[in-house]
C-alpha cells in the first residue's frame, strides 16, 4: 500500500461490469509496491462462488522458489455497483477491489484505496489474460492512473518470464489436474 496525503480519490469504474466475463486467470503485469505481494509470477484466478460472489486464488513465486498462495473471496456490496468489490481473505480486514477498466479478454486495471485519517493508502495493478501486455495498452492504463494521482513512476513490473515462472505453472497445472480428478 502506498501512503499519500489527502482522502481517497474516487475514479470512475468499469460501466456495466460483467462478473461472469471476469472469471478465470489474470496475470499481474505492473503494480504499486505493497506489503502483501513480495514475489513474482503473480496470478489471480477467479471462480464463481454461490452466494459470495467470487472466490479468488492468488499465487506468486517467492525469491527462494517457494509458491505462496492466498485464497479469498470478493463480493460487490452494492449490486448497483458491481465493479466495486470488497476483497476478503483470512486474518485480514476486507479491502476494496475496484475494477476501473477491463475488456475482459486482454486487460484490466484494478484500484484499491483506504482512507487513513487525513491520508490514504492506495494499491493499483494492471493485469492481463497473458503473461505479457502490449506496451500501448500499458501506457493507456498508466494514463488513466495518472489522471487520479497514481504515480506511475512508482509502479513495479512483475516478472512473468516463462522460464522463471515455469515451476509455479507446472505446480498449478498439477494442482488443477489433481483437483479435477478428486471432484
Amino acid at each position: 500500500m502506498f501512503i499519500k496525503p489527502g482522502r481517497c480519490p474516487k475514479p470512475a469504474v468499469q460501466e456495466d461490469f460483467d462478473a461472469a466475463r471476469y472469471l478465470g486467470v489474470w496475470y499481474d503485469i505492473q503494480r504499486l509496491p505493497n506489503k502483501f505481494q513480495k514475489g513474482e509470477c503473480a496470478t489471480a484466478t477467479y471462480s464463481l462462488s454461490p452466494g459470495v460472489g467470487f472466490s479468488v486464488f492468488n499465487r506468486e513465486r517467492l525469491a527462494n522458489g517457494t509458491i505462496k498462495s492466498v485464497i479469498g473471496s470478493a463480493i460487490a456490496e452494492d449490486p448497483c455497483e458491481p465493479a466495486k468489490l470488497q476483497f476478503f481473505h483470512e486474518n485480514a480486514a476486507p479491502v476494496p477491489y475496484w475494477v476501473l477498466s477491463t475488456d475482459y479478454d486482454n486487460y484490466a486495471l484494478v484500484y484499491s484505496c483506504i482512507n487513513l485519517g487525513a491520508s490514504h493508502a492506495a494499491y493499483a495493478s494492471i493485469v492481463s489474460r497473458q503473461p505479457t501486455l502490449p506496451e500501448e495498452t500499458i501506457k493507456k492504463l498508466q494514463g488513466t492512473m495518472s489522471s487520479f494521482g497514481v504515480g506511475v513512476d512508482t509502479l513495479l513490473t512483475t516478472n512473468q518470464d516463462a522460464a522463471y515462472c515455469s515451476a509455479m505453472n507446472q505446480k498449478l497445472a498439477a494442482a488443477l489436474e489433481h483437483h479435477h480428478h478428486h471432484h
